[in-house]
């Protein structure tokens, strides 16, 4: 009895496809890997990743130690979760990790990897970094702003003083966040915009709310840290599963939106000064550098703009975070506290 058409043919397929992985499998490298959880076919370690992937991260260590490896998707991962294993990866092995990968995250919400975050390491890294180093962030620059954190710390102590008069308990991470958005929008744009009448001032239709403008902050920190399947899995991408893709997009035109009207402001400005132009703030500067021929690789529109999110974003999150955990380390020493008053 003969066997029909499509069978011999599927059998060839499938004696062939055995073949190449059997030849191709003993060509494969060995690998010296890290310990870590057996994977599963197509997603990988996923399944354990829960809705806190910090979390999840930091208990499969201490099952399988400070150097492990998981798989997302179809990508290899390495974690290191110890002090050593931080400055192995990011002091002594710093320039082979300095590449982030491709994620939709950078790609939405950030001009499309334009940003000092998420940009690929080269030339336009290194520049965006020496940038910061030698203009945005230099000793004489941000001295020049300390008549701004003053003032906006002696407003935060007004608003703490006021608050403690209802007798409730008072919220301190919300005025943090509050006043270090007011530091950072001053310094990086000019003015704030938390206050209502300082936004009403402006008078333009296409400036956005304090509410808004606080809500895109939240989203931007929360759409950066999701685990998006796409990501791990590209074939699945175009689905948007969890509809994160959705949301970047949406938030992307909001801020630029609000960009483009921040540098747009800026430039009308030193279009009316003339010569008499001088720098107020780090978006001022920030176009200051891009008029300059010399720049090795040259800066955009789009780059300012992916900068000025950048600084808002990191400066302000950062700060409130760190001045929160200062104060919390502080209440657990009273001693401390005592000496210091």
């Amino acid at each position: 009895m003969e066997l029909p058409t499509w069978a011999s043919f599927l059998g060839v397929v499938l004696a062939t496809v055995m073949l190449l992985k059997a030849i191709l499998g003993r060509r494969r490298r060995v690998y010296n890997l890290p310990p870590g959880p057996k994977p599963w076919p197509i997603i990988g370690n996923l399944n354990l990743m829960g809705a806190l992937p910090h979390r999840s991260i930091h208990e499969l260590s201490r099952k399988y130690g400070p150097l492990m490896q998981l798989r997302f998707g179809s990508f290899p991962v390495v974690v290191g979760s110890s002090v050593d294993m931080a400055k192995f990866f990011l002091k002594t092995h710093d320039v082979v990790f300095t590449d982030r990968p491709k994620t939709a995250a950078g790609k939405y919400t950030t001009y499309n990897y334009r940003d000092i975050t998420w940009s690929p390491y080269g030339a336009y890294w290194r520049q965006a970094r020496k940038m910061c180093l030698t203009e945005l962030f230099s000793a004489k620059r941000l001295e020049s702003y300390e008549y701004i954190r003053a003032a906006e710390v002696r407003a935060l102590l007004r608003d703490l003083h006021s608050a403690s008069g209802s007798g409730r308990a008072v919220m301190l991470k919300d005025h943090l966040s509050t006043v270090s958005l007011n530091v950072i929008t001053r310094m990086v744009l000019g003015k704030k915009y938390l206050d209502k009448d300082e936004v009403a001032s402006a008078g333009s239709v296409t400036m956005t709310t304090p509410e808004e403008f606080k809500w895109m902050l939240d989203e931007l920190f929360l759409l950066n840290g999701v685990l998006n399947i796409g990501d791990s899995i590209p074939w699945l991408d175009w689905m948007d599963l969890q509809g994160y893709i959705k949301r970047m997009k949406k938030l992307s035109k909001m801020f630029d939106r609000f960009l483009e009207h921040v540098v747009e402001e800026h430039n009308q400005r030193r279009l009316r000064e003339g010569k008499d132009f001088v720098a107020k703030d780090m978006v001022d500067v920030l176009m200051q550098i891009a008029d300059d021929p010399t720049l090795e690789v040259e800066l955009d529109r789009e780059s300012v703009k992916a900068f000025t999110q950048d600084l808002i974003a990191g400066g302000t999150e950062s700060s409130a975070v760190t001045v929160e955990w200062a104060i919390s380390e502080l209440l657990k020493k009273p001693e401390v506290i005592a000496k210091a008053t």
